[in-house]
């Protein structure tokens, strides 16, 4: 990214007479804000206490009340059932997993990492499932995700990651190149190469998440909103866990933390995951003489091969909407949701680059949100039966489906099963936490500009089709 954007370079940007930026998504600008529900009304006691109301919180919630009705879980919210990550992601329900594979076969063994990554196909379909049984509409469509190359470098990552896959747990049908004439149709300009896998399906991330916060609520979990949480205490002595906020401590057997980017903000967290930006902006509706043109039909994921890489979809009302990662977060910084203006024009040239012809079609809506990323970028679910907490994420950028998984993983933990879920690598992982400010927020600003640097190295040919050794400097840096 360029570490300034001027005013000419934001000029050519066409703005709707609707544009916004900020608040907290395009999602919830659609649908509308949710009615908040109470706050906690003083101290309480229940079985689980889980913190936060985002899709590990409430799949958490969703599959302890199904598989035992008795039980008393409650949800505790700082603003509102989505409000975080949960509300403003890209839309991909999708079967990839960011953690190190090589790191997670060190402790249990490569059979179990490749059993890892067939769970995350299998939870697409448990996701797909439970959303129309329970009469969830998230304009959820299963088109699979597709990833394009558009320089030789890429190409050649591209094709070095699908052999890499095929080692870690993917058979040539859950992923592979394309033929050039494939159908359906998605025409990306410069496009030399690209992928297809079936494990992936465009949701709506808002009608997702408060759909599902309204069935967790008809099972009988208590959700309570506008309730900020202090601090949480683990088991000890007598005293059981504990949830401390400003409306009264909410005591249970068993306290989950689900808070993903917003862990920071805990007491004693502030090391543990760092929070990371990732911005999205979304245009009007193309019209469809454009769509005629590009093709999408089967409304596929769409990404790319980049070190600075892109996510986008077709939505339901036929814009594109697409995402990328910003700059660190910064220490103390806002959570207005508003993108800086280099961020909107760096996202709209990775539109135009794609579609040149949607040049002309305003972009509507502009925002942000923050992701919890651990030091070495391996998600984890826990529980610890000793202090009575647990948690799950760490997803970097992974999690719409990872959370389902982790959900029902949590469940299992809780209850005290032994089933293959609790078997899984990324139980019980641990890392140490990252290095103290500024120091973490210089270093994940350098690694962003060294990758960002090397996608226009590689865009330029400079590297002679190969990929830019910037990147594994930036790589080497990260320790991912």
């Amino acid at each position: 990214m360029r570490p300034f954007t001027t005013a000419a370079q934001m000029r050519p940007i066409p703005r709707s007479s609707r544009f916004a930026n900020g608040g907290v998504s395009f999602w919830f600008r659609d649908i509308g804000l949710p009615e908040r529900r109470p706050s906690l009304p003083g101290a309480a006691d229940y079985d689980v206490c889980v913190v936060g109301a985002g899709y590990t919180g409430l799949w958490t919630a969703y599959y302890l009340k199904k598989a035992q009705p008795d039980l008393r879980v409650a949800v505790v919210e700082r603003e509102f059932a989505g409000f975080g990550a949960s509300g403003r992601n890209g839309g991909w329900l999708s079967a990839e997993f960011s953690g190190s594979r090589e790191r997670y076969a060190q402790s249990h063994g490569k059979s179990s990492m490749i059993a890892l990554q067939r769970v995350m196909m299998e939870t697409v379909n448990e996701v797909v499932s439970v959303t129309e049984a329970e009469g969830v509409d998230a304009d959820l469509v299963r088109g699979g995700m597709r990833l394009v190359a558009t320089n030789a470098a890429q190409q050649e990552r591209l094709t070095a990651e699908i052999e890499y896959l095929q080692e870690w747990g993917y058979w040539p049908d859950d992923i592979h190149l394309l033929a050039h004439d494939h159908e359906p149709r998605l025409s990306v300009a410069g496009a030399v190469a690209s992928a297809h896998s079936p494990h992936a399906a465009r949701v709506h991330p808002a009608k997702l998440v408060t759909g599902l916060a309204r069935v967790v609520a008809g099972l009988g979990v208590d959700i309570f909103e506008d309730t900020a949480v202090e601090e949480i205490r683990p088991r000890r002595g007598a005293a059981r866990p504990a949830v401390v906020t400003g409306h009264g401590t909410v005591t249970a057997d068993h306290v989950v933390r689900a808070t993903e980017g917003f862990t920071s903000a805990l007491r004693g967290q502030r090391r543990e995951w760092i929070p990371m930006r990732s911005s999205m902006i979304v245009t009007e509706p193309v019209p469809a003489e454009l769509w005629e043109k590009i093709g999408w039909e089967g409304r596929e994921v769409l990404g790319d091969a980049a070190h600075a890489y892109v996510y986008a979809q077709r939505t339901a009302d036929d814009r594109i909407a697409i995402g990328g990662r910003g700059v660190p977060h910064r220490p103390g910084a806002g959570q207005d949701g508003s993108t800086p203006p280099q961020e909107i024009a760096d996202l709209w040239r990775a539109l135009t680059r794609m579609f040149p012809d949607v040049a002309d079609v305003p972009v509507e809506h502009a925002w942000s949100g923050l992701l919890g990323v651990p030091r070495d970028w391996c998600p984890s679910v826990h529980m610890d039966t000793g202090s009575g907490l647990g948690w799950a994420g760490g997803y970097a950028g992974s999690g719409v489906a990872a959370a389902n998984l982790a959900g029902r993983t949590l469940r299992d933990l809780v209850l005290g099963r032994r089933t293959e879920l609790t078997r899984l690598p990324w139980v019980g992982h641990q890392v140490r936490g990252w290095e103290p400010e500024p120091l973490r927020w210089a270093g994940t600003r350098v690694v962003h500009g060294l990758y960002r640097t090397a996608d226009r190295r590689e865009s330029r040919t400079e590297d002679k089709g190969h990929t830019s050794r910037l990147a594994g400097i930036a790589t080497r840096i990260a320790r991912r």
